[in-house]
Parts: structure tokens; C-alpha cells; sequence
């Protein structure tokens, strides 16, 4: 009579950075709920996902497959951290009566935003078209217009996408030609 037996392979996931063991199979090690595993059985690949990555999560992960000897496969997680950038100069300077545009890009975004919020001091604008505010948004800008500009127009300006850090601009209203 053979006896045959079937081992099934498992992974354990390690962040090398302080080896501190994160999964074994399917059971999670860490107080950090951001991480879990998955496992596709067919293709036979075990995936770390880690929630709301933050700057502190970069750096090398290994999954050490349970084999005789272990056999590990080394990623290195780099995370980026989107950002909106104003084109043009931190101060801009417009005549009164004028009309003036501020474009803000999304730098180093991995999907487009859901929405992009315009601040000017600290109320938002996007829905002021009776002062004469428009604003136009694709996947990687947004695209303040201000129509007839007043001194009262004068002041911060902050663009907010949803998914990146916002930045802000001076603007200043002068009189005059």
C-alpha cells in the first residue's frame, strides 16, 4: 500500500525593515488591520495588501515560501504620495476688471480625482457662477476662472482634489493699468 501525501504550499509575508512577521498562510500577525493576504490556490500566489498605504510602508517585503529550504521572493513597496501643484509662481498678480486663471495639476496621481475642491480663504467656490467662477476638471487638472476680477477676489487660493495633498496660491488684485 503507498501512502501519498499532498502538501500544500504556504507563504509567510515579512516587512524586512524590522522583520516583523506579518501572515503565515492566511492567519494575519500584526495589530496593523491594514494588512491581510489573499491566496489563489490555482496559480498558487499569495498577495499581501496593505489599506490606506502610508510613507512609513515602503521598503522591502519578503514572501518566504514554505518549501525544503525555504524559498523567499523579495518586493520592494514605493510609495508615492500624490500631490496638486498651482502652475506659475507662488504670487500672482492681476489687474482689477481682468480675468484670470489658475491651473492646477495632479502630480504623481495613480487615478484621477473623484472631485477637485476650490478654496479661495476658506470657502469654497466651485459652484459661485453668479461671481462669475467657473471651474473645468479632467483626469489630471482643474481650471479656475475668475471673471472680472474685484479686490475682494484678492487672497488664497487652494486646490483640493480628492485623492491628493492640496496647495494653495497667493493672489493679488491691484488697481490701476
Amino acid at each position: 500500500m503507498n501512502n501519498c501525501f499532498h502538501f500544500l504550499l504556504q507563504a509567510s509575508w515579512i516587512r524586512r525593515r524590522d522583520y516583523h512577521l506579518l501572515t503565515v498562510g492566511m492567519g494575519t500577525y500584526s495589530n496593523d488591520d491594514r494588512f491581510m493576504v489573499s491566496h489563489n490556490r490555482p496559480a498558487q500566489s499569495w498577495e499581501l495588501h496593505i489599506k490606506f498605504v502610508k510613507p512609513s510602508d515602503e521598503g522591502l517585503y519578503e514572501c518566504q515560501i514554505s518549501t525544503h529550504p525555504p524559498s523567499s521572493i523579495f518586493v520592494h513597496l514605493r510609495v508615492v504620495e500624490a500631490k496638486a501643484e498651482i502652475l506659475g509662481e507662488p504670487d500672482k498678480h492681476v489687474r482689477s476688471g481682468s480675468t484670470f486663471e489658475l491651473v492646477c495639476v495632479l502630480r504623481d496621481s495613480t487615478e484621477p480625482p473623484v472631485y477637485v475642491f476650490w478654496y479661495h480663504n476658506d470657502r469654497m467656490i466651485n459652484y459661485d457662477n453668479i461671481r462669475g467662477v467657473q471651474v473645468s476638471s479632467d483626469a489630471e487638472k482643474s481650471i479656475l476662472t475668475i471673471q472680472e476680477a474685484q479686490k475682494s477676489d484678492s487672497g488664497n487660493y487652494t486646490c483640493t482634489p480628492s485623492n491628493a495633498r492640496p496647495t494653495s496660491i497667493s493672489v493679488h488684485i491691484l488697481n490701476g493699468k
